[in-house]
């Protein structure tokens, strides 16, 4: 067996012995998603989190994800094999910050972004993804809104409801802001006939500028649905290793180079292994904090994809 095998078999011996399950964000390197045993956006795996029957959740993502998971299965053992695994965007916002902007605002609603801490969360009424955020607003009574902390999927949103009032968060995904209208214009100039399909992170010059805007798990199902042969993907890489394993008859390309989140790639089969041996490093979050997280996240599950 070579040395990959070996670590593999290692994997599947330890994840049966702890009684573990594993998720991973469709940003992942190609070798996580694949020993991962569900693969998914923010929204599914907090759905898969919440409903883990497993003793011991192992998430290959970032902190705040795994934070999440903790925050909803909070008698699992939650670990987060990449400790350094971080957001940026995530770090745009801190709970005094917020408690400020709705002192500011007493009528808004504040929403966050699954992309937030959990003191954040904390600190909410609601959470979202960018597959429910128009629906989680349209959920909301409330003719003011609070987003926080992605500006930009923030005025996204904000463009299907003209008649609230939206205060934006000045935050951004550093990789998906990266992309700009130039970068759109060339790839259509290369590829003329081709679907270009961009996440909601992106920003609104770009958007304004794509065939199709959507979550990651909505680029996906559109790739499945779309008539076209040759789509060009604006999120991060990671998604292209699902789309052409999945879709071998149709041309995907990246719509930048630049469409690379470092944290999300620090993850291996490596560290992985380490995480199960050792239990480490462990994620928790404290009363009460927890306890108020969860209700903002759990109003986002009960609203739905």
């Amino acid at each position: 067996m070579s040395t990959n095998e070996i670590l593999l078999a290692e994997i599947t011996r330890l994840k049966k012995e702890r009684n573990a399950l594993i998720l991973a964000h469709n940003y992942q390197v190609e070798e996580v998603q694949d020993i991962a045993d569900f693969v998914g956006d923010s929204f599914f795996l907090s759905q898969k989190a919440a409903a883990a029957t497993e003793e011991v959740i192992v998430f290959c993502g970032v902190h705040f994800m795994a934070e999440s998971a903790a925050i909803l299965a909070p008698d699992k053992t939650v670990l987060l094999p990449a400790a350094d695994a971080g957001c940026p965007l995530a770090d745009f916002a801190d709970a005094e910050q917020v408690r400020q902007w709705r002192a500011r605002h007493p009528q808004a609603a504040v929403v966050a972004y699954i992309n937030s801490s959990a003191e954040v969360k904390a600190e909410a009424d609601i959470c979202c993804t960018s597959a429910n955020a128009i629906k989680v607003v349209e959920s909301l009574p409330h003719d003011e809104i609070i987003f926080l902390p992605d500006g930009n999927l923030g005025h996204y949103v904000a463009s299907h409801f003209p008649e609230k009032t939206f205060h934006l968060w000045p935050g951004y995904c550093i990789t998906h802001h990266r992309i700009t209208p130039e970068d759109v214009q060339a790839v259509r100039e290369r590829h003329p006939q081709a679907e270009i399909l961009v996440h909601p992170e992106c920003q609104p010059s770009v958007v304004a500028l794509a065939d199709f805007v959507g979550s990651t798990s909505q680029i996906l199902d559109r790739v499945a649905k779309s008539p076209a042969k040759t789509l060009i993907i604006g999120t991060e890489m990671g998604v292209i290793h699902g789309l052409k394993k999945n879709h071998p008859d149709k041309e995907i390309y990246l719509l930048s180079s630049g469409l690379v989140c470092p944290n999300m790639k620090r993850t291996t089969l490596q560290k992985i292994h380490h995480a199960l041996e050792n239990l480490e490093m462990r994620v928790t979050v404290a009363e009460p904090v927890r306890a108020k997280a969860y209700a903002a996240l759990q109003r986002m599950l009960a609203v739905g994809r």
